[in-house]
């Protein structure tokens, strides 16, 4: 399936930027199952300095705010294929090894809760893949989807206790489920084209899990499904921060407001 995406991100600045300087991990990934036929940034005020591919393969620009700035606009837009694979990614690739994804972070690091959703998880008489499922269920019915109770600082251990949350916590409890099973775990961030709108407020989020007959297979808690071509992966990492489409830093201005606007359609 070809899906067309636009993703335009506007930071408005309470007062001028003396200083800014932001990552930008806004391109998909051209891997197997998914390829970049086109994709462009613009940016208005700033610019891109560098770009580069970090440690977990995904292609990142370093962007300068313009001096005195009080609004930053980026606007990602391109096609991208993408094949049904069931979910299956495949091999591992990137420069960090694959039992780094073993570790817990700041927002995965298991509690009582979540050692305790693990304990209901099935065993693998089945297989990993139906065993990890099993697991996704578990996480599923622990945490409704609502937003508006957690944000992106949220930690996996807060969202469980909170019983309401959205994919990026989905995400977060799953994967620290997972690597409390023994898997290498790794949060995943990227579109999702819906069947009943074109036009979304943010971008989606899902799990990818490393099982040792398959390679990397991702799982789509809030959705209890594994990605299908209609998800465009853009970013991997440990957990969100590793793969937030925009990080960084500011001096001069004392708050932001950030407006989302994308778009992503079958071509």
């Amino acid at each position: 399936m070809r899906l067309k995406i636009s993703h335009a991100s506007k930071y408005s600045y309470t007062s001028p930027v003396s200083y800014g300087l932001l990552q930008l991990r806004q391109t998909p990934k051209s891997r197997v199952g998914q390829q970049v036929l086109s994709w462009d940034h613009q940016i208005q005020g700033g610019r891109i300095e560098a770009e580069y591919e970090d440690h977990n393969a995904n292609w990142v620009q370093l962007i300068s705010l313009d001096t005195g700035a009080e609004q930053l606009i980026i606007s990602s837009s391109g096609e991208v294929e993408v094949e049904d694979r069931a979910g299956i990614i495949g091999q591992h690739r990137g420069f960090s090894p694959l039992w780094l994804f073993r570790r817990s972070t700041v927002l995965t690091r298991p509690g009582p809760l979540i050692r305790r959703l693990v304990k209901s998880a099935p065993d693998n008489s089945a297989g990993d893949v139906a065993r990890l499922h099993g697991v996704a269920q578990l996480v599923r019915d622990a945490i409704l989807y609502e937003p508006g109770w957690t944000d992106a600082d949220t930690k996996a251990e807060d969202a469980l206790e909170k019983g309401h949350g959205v994919c990026q916590d989905h995400a977060h409890v799953f994967i620290s489920a997972a690597r409390l099973l023994g898997y290498p775990a790794r949060y995943a961030g990227g579109y999702l084209m819906m069947n009943d709108r074109v036009s979304q407020d943010a971008g989606h989020a899902w799990a990818e899990v490393h099982v040792e007959s398959l390679g990397w297979v991702g799982f789509d808690i809030s959705n209890a499904i594994s990605p299908d071509s209609r998800y465009v992966r853009v970013a991997t990492g440990l957990d969100y921060r590793e793969a937030a489409p925009v990080s960084g830093m500011r001096f001069g201005a004392s708050s932001e407001s950030l407006d989302v606007s994308i778009q992503v359609q079958q071509q």
